[in-house]
């Protein structure tokens, strides 16, 4: 790519006050694309991982962590909006169990700690333009986590690619559709131009656990912290055990040169897909948590002049996500977790599924809401003691339940008990009173155009 030709993308990003390096990182990944790169990873590159340290085996380890915490910092992403369930805010607003919402059980688990261990423990968000105000009103009511570290730090943008030619997006209709997020490994990014990197490294930080904020079996385990702590690793990575509902996230896999790598279904090509979704061949996969030592972070960023050069994800979509026949575009993206690859001596540590909660889909918030999560004394948010009858699997009519208020609407009076349910599916516009029960597999389905009215306290199954 020539200075001429990046020019127009250069303009666009300084007129919207991206500071310089994220326009040199979103050049150095341009200029892969350019090139012919498409971001795939080929199954002759990799080979499957047979098995990793397991951290429910982790033994002698709690007593580092604990010292180890002093130095640690919690980052949580939060740019995410939730725009798939009818959102227009900060997904982390969303009230998930009592009352409180992922940002209230977040700020308490924190708290806890802090109480707990006597330790500063920071609490820090990667927001994006559109969740930074809504998410820092709500922190205002936790002043107890007021501190001299920043409580924030903003998430890049990066323009869109026409597909055809390679040239700047427009798109008069809407503006904002001409920008996209440059997925969470601009997180290294960030913490270099926000100057938070500088601002932890001086204060003596030198750990960092990473997690999405919708993720609330993401919580800081002594034992994992001690583990990192006391082996001195770069990175680590926390993945669990692929199911069929894992298949189509990215998975861990070994790389031909001998390093561990991320690989994003994104990055398959077509004719591997298969294999990719083979769980029994690449059994574990990424639960976008992780470890990072922040000052073999500042080393490695500084080495390479602050493009650390994380593998290249490619996505072709129509600009305007609402309209098909929009033109196509490149969005050009990172994930954080392929720092895996980046990092000299970087690990993967298999944790219990419990520790992977996220809340994609209101299938996955009426769990949460239901009976067979629990928050316990340290707010955590943990499966129930007594539920034994393994996974949960919800499917609800996507015409009637898809958004948050047509969740709600449809259960005005509070979630079910599925405390003893294995698989409920709904089909159909089925309202529900106070105190329904589900037992076993239970299928609904309900055809007329009136809704079905449930009463109160109706068992089923």
């Amino acid at each position: 790519m020539t200075a001429t030709s990046f020019d127009a993308f250069e303009s666009k990003m300084s007129a919207a006050d991206l500071p310089p390096l994220a326009i040199r990182t979103f050049r150095h990944y341009l200029e892969q694309l350019e090139a012919g790169n498409r971001g795939t990873l080929s199954r002759a590159d990799i080979e499957p991982v047979d098995s990793v340290p397991d951290a429910e085996q982790l033994t002698g380890t709690r007593e580092r962590g604990r010292e180890a915490l002093a130095r640690t910092v919690v980052v949580k992403l939060n740019g995410g909006l939730g725009t798939s369930m009818g959102l227009t805010r900060a997904k982390s607003l969303l009230p998930v169990k009592q009352g409180l919402s992922f940002l209230d059980i977040i700020a308490r688990q924190v708290l806890h700690h802090r109480r707990t261990h006597g330790v500063e423990l920071p609490l820090v968000f990667m927001n994006s333009f559109r969740t930074r105000d809504d998410t820092l009103r709500v922190l205002a009511n936790y002043e107890e986590l007021a501190g001299p570290i920043a409580a924030d730090f903003l998430q890049h943008k990066v323009p869109k690619i026409l597909s055809e030619d390679l040239s700047v997006a427009r798109w008069a209709h809407a503006p904002e559709h001409e920008w996209c997020p440059p997925g969470h490994g601009d997180i290294y990014t960030a913490l270099v131009t926000s100057g938070l990197l500088e601002q932890l490294l001086a204060a003596g930080f030198e750990y960092a656990f990473v997690s999405n904020s919708d993720n609330l079996g993401a919580v800081l385990d002594l034992d994992i912290l001690g583990m990192f702590a006391e082996e001195e690793l770069p990175f680590l990575m926390e993945v669990a055990d692929r199911t069929e509902a894992d298949k189509k996230g990215g998975h861990l896999a070994r790389l031909q040169s001998g390093g561990l790598t991320l690989r994003e279904v994104a990055q398959c090509p077509p004719d591997e897909m298969e294999s990719f979704q083979d769980t029994s061949l690449f059994r574990y996969f990424n639960t976008n948590t992780l470890w990072v030592n922040l000052r073999t972070l500042d080393r490695v960023m500084k080495e390479r002049e602050h493009v650390l050069g994380l593998p290249l994800i490619v996505n072709e979509k129509p600009i305007d996500p609402t309209d098909e026949t929009s033109p196509r575009v490149f969005q050009l993206e990172t994930a954080m977790g392929a720092a895996i690859s980046v990092f000299e001596g970087a690990a993967a540590i298999r944790v219990p599924r419990e520790r992977f909660l996220p809340v994609k889909t209101t299938n996955d918030l009426l769990a949460l809401w239901s009976d067979v999560y629990i928050m316990d004394e340290e707010h955590r948010v943990v499966p129930a003691p007594s539920r034994a009858v393994g996974d949960l699997v919800i499917d609800l009519d996507p015409r009637f339940y898809k958004r948050i208020d047509q969740l709600q609407i449809r259960f005005p009076k509070g979630a079910p008990s599925l405390m003893n349910c294995r698989r409920l599916q709904i089909h159909g516009d089925i309202r529900f009173g106070m105190h329904c029960v589900f037992l076993g597999e239970v299928a609904l389905r309900h055809e007329l155009p009136e809704p079905r009215v449930v009463p109160d306290g109706e068992v089923f199954g």
